[in-house]
């Protein structure tokens, strides 16, 4: 018999039967947990270190900041320093994109990618360091918001309560951190935590987008968000609305894959997601009210109704734990919106409210110093409209085409929509109803939305490309290399970094300590620097060497006005902004 007859035929052939897969062990399902939450903590570590670490490494800087000399030397100082700390880091996962193991890139990576979101809003904090070098005071001394935050703060300390509708978390923050560390002192405590949650500020965007997105992509929200976003005087607010907007997009992801899940974990993970909006809402709430209509309708669109009764009631039981859970944790603020929330009316309006409702690309804040009123908005190139949102109209209507059915998507069209559409209820019955309702502070939302949809855009038409590259390399038979990947990862890094040290000294920048006929942000710092020390000596970079004692705290009552007040308007003014009669005193 000949080699060829023992040879079954092609169409004979049987496709061979696949071995039933081996169980996994429970102690390598249980290591392969560990690992993965040992990798997560590290990252979240890494940070968070980062972040505290560089403004506390920030305060050894030595220069007089009310001159400018000394702020260009603090803020290059600064850059040294961060570039000292970034440039080994890159060495690591450039090496790493070419010659490691999958697995330890991939922890590498992620691990560069923390140091970056913390060492971008670290700059920041540190320049605030530097600009407040030798003063105990907080930005702002005890004037404007500064100043009612520590009334409220003193207020409860003594007692007295909390204001009825101000959210209470950083409130309390401040009055335990001034109770426990700062006793006596809620303005040297201010400044503590300004500088601490304007170091966090990054660091915790970045985790909270990394729930959804991996870690080049996470970052790339992040960090241009943060430090666009971060308020040194204020950071808590905008810290609720960075993170808001990835928190509601894990609960729409966890709607999406309810119908996979068991009921107790669907209830496990609504519970926790409500826990984590809960405290979100006790930072800052108006970003709540803002989302919420689009939020509702981004939940319904995203429920499985075609999965059977077995997965609707999975998602009722995910949706009801998140709002149980989230009322619970957020009672303090809730019961008092509930009973007070109908009767507060916001009359006050300042430059953003008599600008074009429709430009909601920047906003100028309410001083009255560069950039001037008329050269705001700044013109664009195509009917008022400029490069940037031009890119990021496109990212928006890209994210619409490709991302439709991708919740993080659908959770921030959801958040835009909503601000979008009360911020234009609002205006448009401000005149009836002799009210602002706080509407321009919707331009920083829709803005943070039409940023994230830009970046989720690039993000599915990369995936797209990647796909297509994949079949092509299939269809010819060519090797494929996964470390194109990888090394576009690596640069992206990089190039992240640099845009976040360049746009972190822009906004450090910015609250340099200025001279008062400025009227610019810098004014805050120059307060901090008028004020006396708790010994009654004068700080040490006090304009002329001369100070003044601190005044008593008032605590703001609620207006009893029927009518606008309009700031930043002379009284001359008055009438062609706002109407009636300018008021006299």
């Amino acid at each position: 018999m000949t080699e060829a007859n023992t040879m079954p035929s092609v169409a004979t052939l049987e496709p061979p039967r696949a071995l039933p897969a081996e169980p996994v062990p429970p102690a390598a399902k249980g290591g392969h947990h560990l690992r993965k939450l040992l990798a997560g903590s590290a990252e979240a570590a890494v940070a968070l270190a980062v972040g505290v670490g560089f403004m506390v490494w920030a305060r050894n800087i030595h220069v007089d900041p009310l001159i400018r000399v000394g702020q260009v030397s603090g803020l290059a100082k600064l850059q040294f320093r961060a570039a000292m700390l970034a440039l080994p880091v890159f060495a690591v996962v450039l090496y790493a994109a070419h010659r490691a193991a999958p697995k330890r890139y991939r922890l590498l990576l992620r691990l560069g990618c923390a140091v970056v979101a913390g060492l971008g809003t670290g700059i920041v904090a540190g320049g605030i360091a530097v600009a407040l070098r030798g003063t105990p005071w907080g930005l702002g001394g005890q004037d404007g918001d500064p100043g009612t935050l520590q009334s409220y703060a003193e207020s409860f300390l003594k007692g007295e309560g909390l204001p009825d509708l101000y959210p209470p978390g950083f409130i309390v923050l401040l009055a335990e951190w001034t109770k426990y560390l700062r006793p006596g002192h809620v303005g040297f405590a201010l400044k503590d935590v300004q500088l601490l949650l304007s170091a966090v500020f990054g660091p915790f965007a970045y985790l909270a987008w990394r729930s959804l997105l991996r870690p080049a992509w996470a970052l790339a929200v992040a960090l241009p968000a943060s430090i666009l976003f971060l308020d040194p005087i204020r950071p808590y607010s905008h810290l609720v609305m960075v993170c808001l907007v990835p928190v509601l997009g894990r609960l729409l992801t966890e709607l999406t894959r309810v119908p996979g899940r068991s009921f107790r974990s669907a209830l496990l993970r609504g519970a926790v997601i409500g826990a984590v909006l809960g405290l979100l809402f006790l930072g800052y709430s108006g970003w709540f009210v803002w989302s919420a209509p689009g939020t509702l309708v981004a939940i319904a669109a995203l429920v499985p109704w075609r999965k059977g009764r077995a997965a609707l009631a999975r998602a009722a039981a995910l949706l009801g734990a998140t709002a149980v859970t989230a009322g619970l944790v957020g009672a303090p603020l809730l019961l008092k919106f509930l009973a007070h929330g109908a009767s507060t009316v916001d009359r006050y309006a300042y430059f953003d409210v008599y600008i074009d409702p429709a430009y909601v690309m920047g906003w100028r804040s309410d001083r009255s110093g560069w950039p001037a009123s008329w050269a705001w908005p700044p013109p664009g190139e195509l009917a008022g409209q400029t490069t940037f949102s031009l890119l990021v109209i496109v990212g928006f209507a890209l994210a619409l085409a490709l991302g439709l059915r991708r919740p993080p998507v659908v959770a921030a069209l959801g958040c835009l929509g909503g601000a979008w559409v009360l911020r234009f209820w609002f205006a448009g019955h401000m005149q009836r109803d002799q009210a602002v309702m706080l509407y321009p502070r919707t331009t920083w939302l829709i803005l943070y939305c039409f940023i994230t949809l830009t970046v989720l855009a690039a993000m599915l038409i990369s995936g797209s490309a990647a796909k297509a590259w994949r079949r092509l390399t299939a269809s010819q038979k060519l090797r494929p290399s996964g470390s194109i990947g990888r090394r576009l990862a690596a640069g992206s890094l990089c190039g992240l970094a640099l845009f976040g040290a360049m746009a972190a000294s822009w906004s450090a920048n910015r609250y340099m300590p200025s001279d008062p006929e400025q009227r610019n942000m810098g004014l805050d710092a120059w307060r901090s620097h008028t004020l006396q020390r708790g010994d009654g000596s004068c700080p040490l970079y006090a304009p002329g060497h001369t100070c003044t004692a601190p005044h008593e705290l008032w605590r703001p009552h609620d207006s009893v006005d029927s009518k606008l007040w309009c700031g930043n308007v002379a009284y001359v003014n008055w009438t062609v902004y706002c109407g009636g009669r300018a008021p006299t005193g």
